[in-house]
């Protein structure tokens, strides 16, 4: 978006979103993209990366119908519009469940989002049905994504979200959750953007008592950037399971940071990453469990795990651990292999084609990862999204 379009975009905002956005401004002027110095971005090179080459656009955005915005009932919404007309809501809510004071990507988009999406869905209500979007990028465009999801005590929700494009751009996404005491929501988040496109997205979930989120991501498509999923699990007895599955081929760069924060008693969460890569693809996988003190009775587990469908392709899985409780069984495991020999000389003796066996052992590999999934139109969906996927890079 051009200059004096985006300055006539503000001046229709509320002036505290027009303060909020000149502080963003202040602080993206003090920071630099980070190096391969700093932690976490030791695998990411990001020297071609040139703003300048992009013009900032509003994606199209399909599926985002307003839902029931009835005094009492759920609302679903433009961010933009709900600014206005739910201030006190965004207001109060818009940033901080993700800051960015000392983080590029997030200044950028706090400073620069023109659209994007309210989920509120109030106290023991639910949406009726899930929520599908699908957030299109045009050609050479930048553009910067905001959505903010909150389910207030005992409400229940289900979430879909595409990222898609056609040609090179840059997607900068920031998603901000809230799961209240009680609350269950299910979020999908499926990033298939072209292979010449750089993605960042910061997503962040806090999570209630006795809450529940169970995230899926699903990580196809760009060549370059970095995702990052954090969840809090702040209120005793909340739980979390998150399941990702990364796919890559070509000279593609896929990046995932992970974070299980515990931070309150009796917690609970479960993440699996797998991942598939042909050609000269790679992938970045950088999981942290941590611990608050206090956490007492946590229970965490993550593991990653990567099938190498070329001799060119490379993986790195981190685990890590943080803990400052002394009450907790916290684990981790990671792998990364070619596809098993032996097990294709099996099929093969037993009358299946070397592309055949490779497929049945693959879809294997994947099919654990798929059964994580809630039984019903989550794991239908994960299923055939990762089976379209595979034959794409099977037949390369």
């Amino acid at each position: 978006m051009a200059d004096a379009a985006a300055a006539a975009f503000e001046q229709t905002e509320p002036g505290w979103l027009r303060e909020q956005r000149d502080r963003a401004k202040e602080r993206v002027g003090t920071l630099e993209l980070p190096t391969a110095k700093q932690k976490g971005w030791e695998f990411t090179d990001l020297s071609g990366l040139d703003f300048e080459s992009y013009t900032e656009a509003i994606a199209r955005v399909e599926g985002a119908a307003a839902g029931a915005n009835g005094q009492r009932g759920p609302v679903v919404m433009p961010l933009a519009e709900a600014a206005d007309t739910h201030s006190e809501l965004v207001r109060d809510r818009l940033g901080t469940v993700v800051p960015g004071a000392s983080d590029i990507f997030v200044a950028r988009n706090d400073s620069r989002w023109r659209d994007g999406l309210l989920v509120h869905v109030p106290a023991g209500t639910r949406l009726a049905e899930p929520l599908k979007l699908t957030i299109d990028v045009d050609r050479d465009a930048e553009v910067h994504w905001r959505a903010l999801i909150v389910l207030e005590p005992g409400a229940e929700a289900e979430v879909w979200e595409r990222y898609t494009s056609a040609g090179p751009g840059l997607f900068n996404g920031v998603v901000e959750i809230v799961v209240g005491d009680g609350a269950n929501l299910r979020y999908i988040c499926e990033q298939e953007l072209a292979p010449e496109s750089w993605v960042f997205a910061t997503q962040r979930a806090e999570i209630g008592r006795d809450a529940n989120l169970e995230w899926v991501a699903l990580g196809f498509g760009s060549g370059r950037g970095k995702v990052r999923m954090e969840t809090k699990l702040a209120g005793r007895g909340s739980s979390a399971r998150v399941t990702g599955a990364l796919a890559g081929d070509g000279s593609q760069h896929l990046d995932y940071d992970t974070t299980q924060e515990h931070a309150a008693e009796d917690t609970v969460s479960d993440l699996a990453f797998r991942g598939v890569l042909a050609g000269r693809a790679r992938a970045v996988w950088r999981g942290m469990i941590r611990v608050d003190p206090g956490a007492q009775r946590t229970d965490a587990f993550q593991e990653s795990r990567n099938l190498l469908l070329s001799k060119h392709a490379h993986a790195d899985a981190i685990p890590g651990l943080e803990i400052e409780a002394d009450d907790v069984r916290c684990t981790h495991a990671a792998a990364v292999a070619q596809v098993d020999f032996d097990q294709l000389f099996y099929l093969r003796a037993h009358g299946l084609d070397e592309e055949g066996a490779k497929q049945l052992v693959v879809e294997g590999f994947l099919q654990e990862l798929v059964m994580r999934a809630a039984e019903g139109p989550i794991r239908d969906a994960l299923g055939a999204e990762l089976q379209r996927r595979l034959g794409e890079l099977l037949a390369r």
